[in-house]
């Protein structure tokens, strides 16, 4: 077997609480396993409820990094704010070749048992993106049936203003200045109305 590395996460709710049980657990099931941690990643007084966590987010930028094998903690609760999130995660960390051991749900990827959380996750994962895209589409559709003008509001631009200011051979960067409009929307509006000749000097 290969030398492992362990990335373990270890979190409390309160600032008066301590995370040294859990680190105690999950030092000395590694060094049973012979597994090394080079780091622990460790959010004190931080919510559960919270999907994004320092010590969390520093776990994951790192398991993007390879930096580790495995992602070690004690139980899901400590680790994943809901189910989703777990199952996002295990998807996630599935794809970098990364496993995940979960000491108090008997859980342990390392393992060819454990290996079908792997399977499970990624199906709920990509039902659950599919879902959301579905939603999204229906809601599309909905807005439209009912009239309702989708994406960023048209800027509403004073045409004759701009043929007028371009008569007088302005810039699309002038014109855009004197509007409080960008040169892109100046050029924009001229090129819908092509009656009115682009200034030469554009810029």
């Amino acid at each position: 077997m290969r030398f492992q590395r362990v990335g373990a996460y270890a979190r409390v709710s309160t600032s008066d609480q301590s995370t040294e049980n859990q680190l105690i657990d999950l030092r000395r099931y590694a060094e049973q396993r012979g597994w090394t941690i080079p780091r622990e990643y460790v959010d004190h007084g931080v919510s559960g409820g919270k999907e994004s966590r320092p010590a969390l987010d520093e776990l994951m930028k790192d398991a993007r990094r390879r930096k580790f094998d495995i992602v070690l903690v004690v139980k899901f609760d400590r680790f994943a704010r809901s189910a989703r999130h777990l199952l996002n995660a295990l998807d996630e960390f599935r794809s970098l070749g990364i496993d995940f051991c979960s000491l108090h749900d008997a859980v342990d990827t390392t393992t060819p048992y454990g290996k079908a959380m792997f399977t499970i996750a990624g199906a709920m994962a990509e039902l659950e993106r599919e879902l959301i895209r579905q939603r999204v589409k229906n809601g599309v559709q909905k807005a439209r049936e009912r009239g309702r003008q989708l994406g960023r509001p048209r800027i509403k631009v004073d045409l004759e203003r701009v043929q007028l200011l371009v008569k007088e051979g302005r810039s699309c960067n002038y014109i855009g200045k004197v509007l409080g409009i960008s040169r892109m929307t100046v050029a924009k509006v001229l090129a819908e109305n092509p009656r009115q000749k682009m200034p030469e000097n554009s810029l």
